[in-house]
């Protein structure tokens, strides 16, 4: 058997294998024109040329129609997805005992897995006068096919991983829901805003909105309205739904935490991706997949959600199936935070009940770990027990004292707690119904219970511009560290007068915190060193 080994481009290298047969002048070699089928390696070029950008107009076969080769091989790989292969002319052979046909080996690479989906497939040459033309066979798209085969891509979904709590206690996992919304394919156009107002009012949505969202889709969508969770459905909805012409009720799994409201603001949520992210991630997200959306689902995203993995099916006209490639998915890892479930649930029922913006914040002073970060109603949904800036009043005045401590004072220092005192022009006083009884000369000690305003800002004249601004450090706050979730470790920094001074020093003028970062300062002082948060 006579071979001949076409011209292979490998990082940039051209890598002649053995001579071509056409020859310049000069006797070196070239490789035929594309087009050019006066030689099997020129028309096995031209069809693998066709092979890889789906137009067979250029190519010229024994029998076959190219408009219907093209056509029939549009087919074949329409379940692909619009996927281009690559398709590489490896090799050319001429039987020794018949000069008027050869067999082309073609090496296909589609943009599957990790590797590519990789294979090999032929193509027979016959020499009619002085053209060489290719035999359609199939089989020469991929090696095990048949007339009327189709290839399809099925996605196999990764395992979203867990988040888990102390303990190793899964506080997000996928637990049972229900979808309602309207199946297109048992109701018709003309029907279908009518079907999805009726199941819009029956689960408490926009009727117009979601009315424009079921007629725009199309004729075999499924149009979700609302998901609950399984023991959340409103009494008589799934009755409704069902009696509604196009009204579908689905069984299903969401990553979801014990309880709707269980430390939403930090765990965020998880749902279809956004036109914006898959605008943002072409390569990571698609129409349809699921991903986190917020807070640390969204951060840990790429951790969670795993690897999708992908097959290509056979699919013949009987509907059979038989798998030509598959890489598996791999599910994702686990994310592991420090949240106690317990302690959680009982922060946030403390707060259940409380109107203005409020969060409680637990922290082991031994480790840093954060037990509970519950955020009340009426932060509106925000994370402020983390996250939240505000001026932390009088609980900075822990820092004050390890300041004044640092200066000399001891905590038998006698200070002066007045009613008032009088900074540059600006009066400080004591909260509103501060007792008489507690005012005069009292030890820091004194001061420090009763949190005399006066009696702190009396001191300022023993500090330094650094002196808060340090105590603050080796407490924990107004540091600056990645700790793997939204934190607010606090402001501190130096005054910029006199009353700037006396107002940091009871946690007023610049001085602003998150109630992590108070509970991270008192926690270093109970553990007698610094204490950095950790919840991841």
């Amino acid at each position: 058997m006579r071979r001949r080994r076409v011209l292979v481009q490998l990082a940039g290298l051209s890598l002649a294998l053995t001579s071509l047969t056409a020859c310049t002048g000069d006797g070196s070699s070239t490789p035929p024109e594309r087009g050019d089928i006066s030689s099997p390696d020129g028309a096995a070029r031209t069809l693998a040329d066709a092979l890889a950008s789906g137009d067979f107009g250029d190519v010229r076969f024994t029998s076959a129609d190219p408009v219907g080769v093209t056509e029939e091989y549009a087919t074949v790989v329409e379940g692909l997805e619009g996927l281009t292969p690559a398709v590489t002319l490896a090799d050319v052979a001429e039987p020794s005992g018949d000069p008027a046909t050869a067999t082309a080996t073609y090496d296909w690479t589609w943009p599957l897995g990790p590797d590519g989906w990789q294979y090999s497939s032929q193509a027979t040459l016959t020499r009619a006068d002085d053209e060489w033309l290719a035999e359609w066979d199939p089989a020469t798209i991929e090696p095990t096919l048949g007339p009327k085969v189709t290839m399809d891509l099925v996605g196999l979904g990764a395992t979203r991983g867990d988040i888990l709590g102390a303990g190793g206690l899964a506080l997000v996992t996928n637990r049972p829901v229900v979808r309602i919304g309207i199946d297109r394919s048992q109701v018709g156009a003309a029907g279908a805003g009518a079907s999805a107002r009726e199941v819009a009012r029956l689960v408490d949505i926009d009727p117009a909105a979601y009315a424009k969202q079921v007629t725009a889709a199309g004729p075999l969508a499924f149009v979700e309205a609302i998901v609950y969770r399984q023991d959340e459905v409103p009494r008589g909805v799934l009755s409704g739904v069902r009696r509604v012409k196009g009204g579908a009720v689905i069984a299903g799994e969401l990553p979801l935490a014990p309880t709707k409201g269980f430390a939403a603001p930090i765990l965020g949520s998880v749902g279809e991706v956004t036109a914006e992210m898959i605008e943002e991630n072409p390569e990571v997200y698609s129409l349809g997949d699921i991903a986190g959306l917020s807070g640390l689902q969204a951060r840990y995203d790429e951790q969670l959600r795993g690897t999708p993995g992908q097959a290509v099916n056979a699919v013949g006209s009987d509907g059979k199936t038989r798998e030509l490639f598959r890489y598996d998915a791999v599910d994702g890892q686990p994310l592991q935070l420090t949240l106690d479930e317990r302690l959680q649930v009982a922060a946030e029922q403390a707060l259940a009940n409380v109107g203005p913006a409020a969060a409680l914040v637990a922290i082991k002073p031994s480790t840093g770990e954060i037990l509970a970060a519950g955020n009340g109603a009426g932060t509106g949904g925000l994370n402020i027990a983390t996250y939240g800036q505000y001026a932390p009043g009088s609980t900075f005045k822990s820092v004050s004292s390890l300041a004044l401590l640092r200066a000399g004072d001891t905590p038998d220092t006698v200070v002066p707690c007045t009613s008032s005192v009088v900074v540059d022009g600006k009066r400080f006083e004591n909260y509103d119904d501060y007792p008489a009884s507690a005012l005069g000369n009292i030890p820091l000690r004194t001061a420090v219970a009763n949190s005399c305003n006066t009696a702190f800002i009396s001191q300022r004249g023993k500090l330094g511009q650094q002196s808060l601004v340090e105590a603050a450090a080796s407490l924990g706050m107004g540091v600056d560290h990645d700790l793997g979730f939204p934190a607010y470790l606090g402001n501190v920094v130096p005054p910029a007068g006199e009353t700037e001074k006396a107002a940091d020093l009871i946690g007023q003028g610049k001085i602003l915190a998150s109630p992590m970062v108070m509970a991270t300062v008192i926690a270093s002082i109970q553990s007698g060193s610094l204490v950095v948060p950790s919840l991841v």
